[in-house]
Order: C-alpha cells, then structure tokens, then sequence
C-alpha cells in the first residue's frame, strides 16, 4: 500500500465530508451579526487538541519571556499545566487514534512530553542551572521527534514537514539572543495553531475494525465524496 497518499496536498481548506471518527466530539463555531459572519469555523477533537496546546504553549513561554515571575513558581506551574494538557489530549484523541490503530501516538507524545517536564524540573527545582541553557533546543527537538513520528505513522507529510521546521529553528536560536523563549513559543504555538485551521494530508483509509459495517460503509461513502471534490476543484484548475 502506498505510504504517502500523493493524491492529496499537504495543505488545504478543510474538508466538511468527515469520517465518523471525526464527527464525534466536533466543535462548531459560527459568529455572525446581522448578515455578515464574524467567524465561521469547525474543529474536530484532534483540531482541538492543537488548540489545547497551541494555548498552552504560547502561556508557557511568553510568560517564560516577558513574566517576573520565579522560575520555581513557573516550573510547578507549567509541569502540572503540561500534565492536564496530556490528559486532555488522550481524552479527547483515544476514540480516534483507536478507530485509526494509532494509540502508540499517544504513548509517544505523553512519553515525549514526560522527558521534557523531566528536563525541565531537573534544571529548575534540582538545581541544575545548566540545563536552562538549553529549554528551548530541548523542548524544539522533543517537539521535532514527535512530529516526524506522527508523519511517518500517518503517513503525513505534513507533520513531517513540521517537524522539519521545528529541527530547522534550533540552530537559528543563538541568533535571537535574548528572545529564545518568545521564538520557540512562536515556532511550537505558532505550528500547532495552524495546524488546526487546515487539513494535513494522511495516509489512505485503513480498515475501521472497531466500526459496525453502517459506520464503515459511512466511512466509504464520504472517502468517495472527497475523492470527487479533489477531481472537481484539479479539473477547476485546469
């Protein structure tokens, strides 16, 4: 089977045919005074997810940034912040990484995320003022590591293509000498939130095992769909 599914771009416009694993739990906003629409957007759970980090990393190191706040104080702070953040995360993710046998993604990401807390309070509240030197190379590649695990999994390339990124500003960081937090708050917070206002690309569809046949047949039903709207909006473009 082939690994990349090359039909679809790495980014686009959402797509409204959802699978019955991104139906459940969506969130729907739509904003509007009169005749004008203010905002209009949908989020799936993984879309929210992202948002759920995009947040909490954006916090974490702008207050890192700007905030007089003892490290003490912000390491307490930010490893149980980080800790509700991957409870929400399996919460919000386990039916559809389930349907998509992709549990080990949560396992890699908690596991991830548990080095950096490590890495972090071991530096802050241990007393091993080195490591600070280094937080944001750290959480960048821990970040990186996730990333291109999850592309290659789902067979996306565009979560390997921000992993890229993410590897591809450590380096540029000596260069923003004393703004190193708000560049990598800007770099993670900044990847996750768009990721959740596009659709990525990902590997074609699998058999849903824990789906009944409707729900599967469903499933079929919409991957048909989309498959006719990539024709239609290619012949457009033609």
């Amino acid at each position: 089977m082939q690994f990349f599914n090359s039909a679809e771009p790495i980014f686009r416009h959402k797509q409204h045919t959802l699978d019955i694993q991104d139906r459940l739990g969506l969130l729907q906003i739509h904003w509007q005074m009169g005749n004008w629409t203010l905002f209009s957007r949908f989020y799936t759970r993984i879309d929210q997810i992202f948002v759920v980090w995009g947040l909490i990393t954006a916090l974490i190191f702008a207050v890192a940034q700007f905030s007089p706040i003892s490290w003490t104080q912000q390491a307490l702070l930010w490893t149980s912040l980080t800790l509700l953040g991957v409870v929400a995360m399996a919460v919000l993710a386990w039916f559809w990484v389930t349907v998509e046998r992709l549990r080990w993604l949560i396992y890699s990401w908690a596991g991830l995320m548990g080095l950096g807390i490590l890495y972090t309070d071991l530096g802050i509240l241990c007393g091993y003022w080195q490591f600070l030197l280094y937080l944001c190379p750290v959480w960048l590649g821990l970040s990186a590591v996730g990333y291109l695990i999850t592309g290659f999994g789902m067979g996306s390339r565009t979560f390997l293509l921000t992993g890229v990124v993410h590897l591809l500003a450590i380096p540029l960081l000596p260069y923003a000498t004393g703004w190193q937090f708000l560049v990598t708050g800007l770099v993670m917070a900044g990847s996750l939130l768009f990721l959740s206002e596009v659709q990525w690309d990902m590997r074609l569809p699998i058999e849903y095992e824990l789906l009944t046949p409707e729900q599967r047949e469903f499933n079929q039903e919409q991957h048909r769909l989309r498959q006719l709207g990539s024709l239609s909006q290619v012949g457009e473009r033609l």
